[in-house]
């Protein structure tokens, strides 16, 4: 049977750029995303390059059920999933009692459920069989909240905590639950709002290139975790020697406007 690799919002960014990293290192490929067009596009072109096989599946999972129905559609097709990359997610940037509900609740589907849907249903596969890895994408706010962000940085500190509990209970099953903890990036996800930030001024957004090549690195090692650069590492460990209240306004004043 051949194996592949799953890739959840593959069709831009981050998902993308990984798609063809594995893709040029022959690994098959599942490519999930809600823009058809855009799918089929990229499978004629890794194809095209590449002595690799690609299947597309449109499903938009900020409605969880598609994620269920992801897992059985490949399971009907026969195709043995050896790694998984959770990587679709969304934020969204604003005062939490003015933002959209129906944005958060969307948000918290696909960035948590579809998440914890997608893990469970292939790790128990990868359980029986012995081998498999499942990377999900969390953010260097897992480590520490932002106010302007409360239900995105709030859904990454759960991806985050999920992966590293999820692996500590499957060691010894060949089986690995890790997290890849970029900063912020240079693609569609960022808005005009988030790049006038203070936080964004001083630390700059990196090319997805640089993040998913970061993140093929750890799917493949037998690492758990990567912070993508040293800039975010520092930040991320700020909160153990900063006292909360302190650590709260400089979050604050980093996510705030830049006046």
């Amino acid at each position: 049977m051949e194996k592949y690799i799953v890739i959840t919002g593959a069709s831009s960014g981050i998902g993308l750029e990984m798609a063809k990293i594995l893709a040029s290192k022959n690994y098959n490929l599942i490519l999930v995303a809600r823009n058809f067009d855009r799918l089929q596009s990229i499978k004629l072109d890794l194809e095209s390059k590449y002595s690799i096989k690609v299947k597309i599946f449109r499903k938009d999972l900020s409605l969880s059920a598609n994620a269920e129905a992801l897992y059985l559609e490949i399971k009907k097709e026969n195709l043995e999933v050896e790694y998984l990359i959770n990587n679709a997610g969304v934020g969204n940037y604003g005062n939490f009692i003015e933002t959209s509900l129906q944005e958060e609740l969307n948000m918290i589907e696909l960035n948590i459920s579809s998440l914890v849907i997608l893990t469970k249903l292939f790790s128990q596969d990868m359980v029986k069989r012995g081998s498999g890895s499942i990377m999900n994408v969390a953010s260097l706010l897992s480590f520490l909240p932002f106010p302007y962000y409360s239900v995105y940085s709030a859904s990454k500190s759960f991806v985050l905590a999920f992966s590293e509990t999820v692996n500590a209970e499957l060691e010894g099953t060949g089986v690995m639950v890790k997290a890849l903890c970029p900063g912020p990036i240079d693609t569609g996800f960022t808005t005009n709002e988030m790049t006038t930030t203070n936080a964004y001024k001083t630390n700059k957004p990196v090319l997805p290139e640089i993040v998913a090549k970061e993140g093929v690195k750890l799917l493949l090692n037998k690492k758990t975790k990567k912070i993508v650069g040293f800039t975010n590492w520092f930040i991320s460990n700020l909160p153990r020697i900063t006292p909360d209240f302190i650590m709260m306004k400089i979050k604050k004043n980093l996510a705030s406007q830049i006046k």
